[in-house]
């Protein structure tokens, strides 16, 4: 399900009313709008989950109750609701029509801005930035975050707008916050999100020149991750590690994180630098931030399935590889299992985790059950993954099916992502590819 709506809840009374959402291909401008009202009635975060079940659990009559409705609100601009707008927009999202999802999200867009609401403001615009960012449509993405920076949401109506504030005595009081702009709170996070945007295009020398902008500004930590972050998709490992540790050191000494958060922060730091040392090479270093990691959290599955997977990946431990990696499993498995939405028809082992489990099988010559084992883990969409499938073509060239494994290599260039891990693995893939011709 899209990510703006994740989630199933009970239809609960919905069914009634959006049973009737799904339209034939004879239906009348007026039947369709009878559609239309009925979805522009839904209110409530249960009822839009509703709502957007319904629809995606009958994918034809959906794609034909978007091309139905798109002629109508381009003529009426009000046919929709902001939250029926949502709704199509997940719904053509779903179905991976970019072109339509973004004229549904205009549509919420529009409306947030002329309610001046800075939730829906944030909802509808970052959704499309989400959207296109998902499908590596990064310049798509940079495109939108522009536009919430420069957006300009005053209506010319006089309004007095009343900020709440902490007097000496610690009491709440209210003042006239005459510079208000609804927007304003959002622009420091977007303006984050069209660095990383930009640098996923690759501009890596504008990433680092608008991220240093960003510092002069605010020299805090959060800039300085955020510079980590780009050195290290620039590939620039040393100076990231180096920024990293930096920001651990100031994490550590910042007198108003809250005990909580700041273990939380130095956590999430610690775990990128062990990927940062993975990336340079430096297997014990990456292995020493995992165990650190471990000390605190001996049951966190990713931390096990990652360490696991470095020794694997290097040949190193392969026993004490592979029982972290079902430890990873298994922890991961009870954890859906205790979900309150778990459901055991939708259920299935998490794709990278599978992944490691059959590399390491592989590692220790167990070449069929590493087929078995990562043939499940490529069933899963979420892994489809040039990396799982670049694995699963070894395994396969390994047992004299080379067909096979060509024809998993090619399926990995299909899907191969836009960051430079990925692009790195791509051309050892296309090696391979030429090699067994």
């Amino acid at each position: 399900m899209t990510r703006i709506l994740r989630g199933v809840v009970p239809l609960v009374a919905l069914v009634g009313c959006l049973g009737a959402l799904t339209v034939g291909a004879a239906d009348t401008e007026e039947a369709t709008l009878k559609k239309l009202k009925e979805l522009n009635k839904v209110t409530g975060n249960e009822a839009l989950q509703g709502a957007l079940k319904v629809l995606l659990d009958d994918k034809a009559s959906a794609k034909q109750l978007v091309a139905a409705v798109l002629p109508l609100v381009r003529e009426r601009k009000n046919a929709l609701s902001y939250n029926a707008a949502l709704v199509l927009a997940a719904v053509s999202a779903d179905m991976k029509d970019l072109a339509s999802s973004e004229i549904f999200y205009r549509i919420c867009m529009a409306q947030a801005a002329k309610l001046q609401s800075t939730l829906k403001i944030a909802e509808s615009y970052v959704g499309l930035i989400e959207l296109y960012d998902d499908n590596k449509k990064y310049d798509d993405s940079a495109r939108i975050c522009q536009e919430l920076l420069e957006l300009k949401t005053d209506d010319g109506k006089p309004r007095i707008v009343l900020t709440a504030y902490i007097t000496k005595f610690g009491d709440v009081d209210f003042k006239e916050d005459e510079a208000f702009d609804t927007a304003s709170r959002l622009r420091p996070v977007v303006h984050r999100l069209l660095i990383q945007e930009v640098a996923k295009q690759g501009k890596y020398d504008k990433a680092l020149e608008l991220v240093d902008n960003l510092l002069k500004a605010r020299d805090h930590w959060v800039e300085r991750q955020l510079k980590g972050w780009v050195l290290r998709q620039a590939g620039k490992y040393e100076e990231a590690a180096k920024v990293y540790e930096d920001v651990i050191d100031r994490i550590s000494k910042d007198k108003e994180l809250e005990p909580e958060k700041k273990e939380l922060d130095v956590e999430r730091c610690r775990y990128i630098l062990s990927n940062v040392f993975l990336d340079m090479g430096k297997i014990d270093q990456a292995s020493d931030q995992l165990q650190q990691l471990l000390a605190k959290k001996p049951d966190h599955p990713g931390y096990n399935n990652d360490l696991g997977y470095i020794w694997a990946d290097n040949g190193i431990k392969l026993d004490e590889a592979e029982k972290m990696i079902r430890k990873a499993l298994d922890l991961d498995r009870k954890k859906r299992q205790d979900s309150p939405d778990f459901d055991p028809n939708d259920d299935h082992d998490n794709g990278a985790y599978l992944d490691s489990l059959g590399w390491v099988l592989f590692k220790r010559g167990k070449f069929d059950e590493a087929k078995k084992i990562l043939l499940q883990a490529v069933k899963d969409k979420d892994s489809q993954h040039i990396e799982i499938l670049d694995h699963l073509g070894d395994v396969h060239l390994k047992l004299g099916e080379k067909a096979e494994a060509l024809a998993a290599w090619r399926k990995g260039l299909e899907v191969v992502g836009e960051d430079r891990r990925e692009l790195e693995r791509k051309a050892i893939v296309e090696k391979k590819i030429e090699q067994n011709k």
